[in-house]
């Protein structure tokens, strides 16, 4: 097995900087134990396999942790889109989220996300595990993955947040700590222990939740955005009726291919 791969930077200004992920575009699907097994191995947050599509779609697309195939993963759809954009866009089908688009925007790629609302909840277990009592928690009532936004005082406390990993990882959701920036209007920070990564550096489905939710505080429907993980990212964001416009930039850090 000889396999294209590509390792990209997504929402990245410079390398080692964003959310890496690897784009392996197929011919055909290979046997979903061979694909997890490929991520597994390459044990980043995200591995995006391709193949050619027809119809609304130039590819279909899905994604795997290095533990689970998930929904929904904005920093790698990104990055499939900076690997096989050949005009001013890209389409790719996915299981759950539907149609997603990567369009050119002058240096830069935007990406066309479905909206994750979210209402308020009581979640006393999820504050605990993240170590945040202080904070207001509202869970996802639609999209494609289980997520909870945890609105914290400001943006000191989401630096300081400090998850008891272990606790975190028996709850099955995307948690994403956030508040007004000091920066950039909004700061977050996302934990997804329960699906193999403890922090996500840079994370587009969270960011799907957290456009229509700062968009309603903030009073209008464009806001920039910092995700303050170590490698740390910028998301330009933008709310479009049901649907959250995600601008950043890729680099490609490794071409080369997988397997022997």
């Amino acid at each position: 097995m000889s396999l294209r791969f590509v390792q990209v930077d997504a929402f990245a200004d410079r390398p080692f900087t964003g959310n890496p992920a690897a784009v392996i575009p197929l011919e055909s699907w290979l046997a979903d134990e061979v694909m997890q097994a490929i991520a597994m191995e390459n044990n980043l947050s995200e591995t995006a396999f391709t193949v050619p599509a027809s119809g609304d779609a130039d590819y279909e697309l899905r994604w795997f942790t290095p533990t689970t195939e998930v929904a929904l993963c904005g920093h790698a759809t990104l990055a499939s889109g900076h690997v096989l954009i050949e005009r001013d866009e890209v389409r790719f089908r996915t299981r759950k989220a539907g149609v997603l688009v990567v369009r050119r925007d002058g240096c830069a790629l935007t990406l066309d996300l479905p909206v994750t609302l979210v209402k308020r909840a009581e979640d006393r277990r999820l504050l605990e595990a993240l170590c945040t009592p202080a904070g207001e928690v509202f869970h996802s009532h639609s999209g494609a993955e289980a997520t909870a936004i945890i609105l914290l005082e400001d943006e000191a406390a989401v630096r300081a947040c400090a998850p008891d990993m272990r606790a975190l990882r028996d709850i099955e959701l995307m948690a994403i700590v956030t508040a007004r920036g000091d920066g950039t209007d909004v700061v977050s920070r996302v934990f997804v222990p329960a699906w193999g990564v403890d922090e996500d550096p840079v994370t587009g489905s969270a960011h799907a939740a957290l456009v229509p939710f700062w968009a309603e505080r903030l009073g209008r429907l464009e806001f920039s955005a910092f995700q303050a993980s170590k490698r740390g990212g910028e998301v330009a964001c933008r709310l479009a009726g049901d649907r959250a416009i995600l601008g950043g930039s890729c680099i490609t850090v490794i071409e080369g291919t997988f397997g022997p």
